[in-house]
């Protein structure tokens, strides 16, 4: 995190905290009259469109007021969605128990991209449970990762799924 989006976090977190909103993530991208500000909200239960909309205009007022950002920006304001990249330690903490794929800078056990379920996470690593067992990666490995939503067919009606 660059020193900019540092100093955005810490002037956004206390005025979402206080609408029972998690700043899940925040990315500063380009630079100038260019500059795009990307931020992901979560509540549990997920965000709706509307809360959304009224967050973005609470976040754009507070911008504005503080000059946080010199020259003009975009911002745009969504939520994690259900197949959630996974950037911070906090995201894999909160991932624990769900399927992931995560793709590494080096191969890991022969492979670079390993898909299963986020078993644990500590200070240095991440365990993966596999088909073929257990695969911890320590987290300077991780180049990529997000979770994986499964969607589920349909019974066809008047069928009994089992």
């Amino acid at each position: 995190m660059d020193d900019l989006e540092a100093r955005l976090w810490d002037l956004l977190v206390p005025y979402l905290a206080a609408e029972g909103i998690e700043l899940d993530d925040l990315e500063v991208r380009g630079g100038g009259g260019a500059r795009l500000v990307r931020v992901n909200l979560d509540v549990p239960g997920g965000m709706d469109v509307e809360a959304i909309a009224r967050a973005s205009q609470g976040l754009s007022r507070l911008l504005d007021q503080a000059d946080a950002l010199p020259g003009a920006y975009t911002l745009e304001v969504g939520s994690p969605g259900l197949e959630r990249e996974l950037r911070r330690p906090a995201h894999f903490a909160k991932a624990v128990g769900r399927e992931v794929v995560l793709t590494t800078r080096d191969p890991q056990a022969g492979s670079r991209r390993h898909r299963g379920v986020l078993d644990e996470v500590t200070d240095e690593t991440v365990t993966l449970r596999l088909a073929e067992g257990t695969r911890c990666i320590p987290f300077g490995q991780v180049a990529q990762a997000r979770t994986v939503f499964r969607w589920e067919k349909a019974p066809k009606p008047g069928h009994k799924r089992g």
